[in-house]
């Protein structure tokens, strides 16, 4: 098994040989930034990962790592247009670099991209099911970013609602990728499906354990501010278990502080200390530690030796230990 340094390292060097240095260079340049821009490189390491459990070889998944990498960062570039974000890893997202024209035709260009890269599978004989996956998780994506855009207008949303979206928006891409690269390196359907049901399952464990450490984080560890969540009245695990729990005085304090818009610093101290006084960060953290469970749950019905799912096991604890 290699390391994931060693995963990470393999696919930036494909990265950098197959960056765009082609015309017209208004389409590409935006491509090839936010590309570069950083980032864990967390979904296409995991669809390396995923080959990697059953074959030695993972070269002739890079193919379709990139492709999984290039339409995450297309559903970025997309997404900053409609959230109107000027920052995306602390550099000026596409469409304030080179404008919003630029970052909607780049966009759809990378979009193209990812199944030129899936097209280039060793065995072409796994297309038709890897497209199946690919398109299923692919229009999962967009169905989760309309979910989450509906929310914002929402007074209320339930909280299974929530998950879902989640679910849709986050943690699909991160299973979808870890069965494809399972396939290609050579896995039965049965144990790809139960590395989909591990991924789907962390998937949403991290978007929950970023929720609650946007407000309870510390902002060394965690790599911003905290409160952003609160200050913007994103519909985050606490605030939904907040809602649903609120009453008397707790909720008329807590709609209160949610239309005050002129201090968002207290603003944020009041909504937390609500959520200290309904314990919602306890429950939180209890809901993300029952998906991380089941998660594993999954793994180990992954039919191939211990020692070879070690990595990816020590993988997912990591990402769950960002500090709170």
């Amino acid at each position: 098994m290699r390391s994931v340094e060693h995963l990470q390292e393999l696919f930036l060097k494909y990265l950098q040989k197959e960056l765009f240095d082609q015309s017209p260079i208004e389409l590409y340049e935006p491509i090839n930034y936010i590309l570069q821009l950083g980032g864990k490189r967390l979904r296409p390491v995991l669809l390396l990962m995923g080959a990697n459990l059953f074959s030695e070889e993972v070269n002739h998944a890079l193919p379709a790592a990139l492709a999984i990498e290039i339409f995450h960062n297309f559903s970025l570039v997309h997404d900053d247009i409609m959230d109107e974000a000027p920052l995306r890893r602390g550099k000026p997202t596409v469409h304030i670099k080179y404008g919003q024209n630029a970052g909607i035709l780049s966009g759809d260009a990378m979009l193209i991209l990812t199944y030129q890269y899936l097209n280039q599978l060793k065995n072409p004989e796994q297309l038709p099911s890897i497209l199946r996956i690919f398109n299923q998780l692919a229009i999962e994506v967009c169905e989760g970013q309309q979910y989450d855009m509906n929310f914002e207008t929402q007074e209320s949303v339930e909280i299974v609602a929530y998950l879902r979206m989640i679910e849709l928006k986050t943690s699909v891409l991160i299973a979808g990728g870890l069965k494809i690269g399972a396939l290609i390196g050579g896995a039965g359907e049965e144990d790809a499906n139960e590395l989909y049901e591990f991924g789907r399952h962390i998937g949403i464990a991290f978007q929950l354990q970023d929720d609650i450490l946007d407000t309870f984080g510390d902002p060394e560890k965690f790599g911003k501010k905290v409160g952003g969540d609160i200050a913007q009245n994103k519909k985050t695990i606490l605030l939904l278990k907040s809602m649903e729990q609120a009453t008397g005085q707790d909720r008329i304090d807590l709609l209160t502080a949610l239309s005050t818009t002129a201090d968002p610093i207290q603003k944020i101290k009041k909504v937390t200390y609500i959520y200290n006084k309904l314990k919602v960060q306890e429950q939180a953290t209890e809901l993300m530690e029952d998906y991380l469970r089941k998660a594993f749950i999954h793994l180990d019905r992954v039919n191939v030796p211990e020692s070879r799912k070690t990595l990816l096991r020590n993988l997912a604890n990591e990402l769950m230990r960002r500090e709170i």
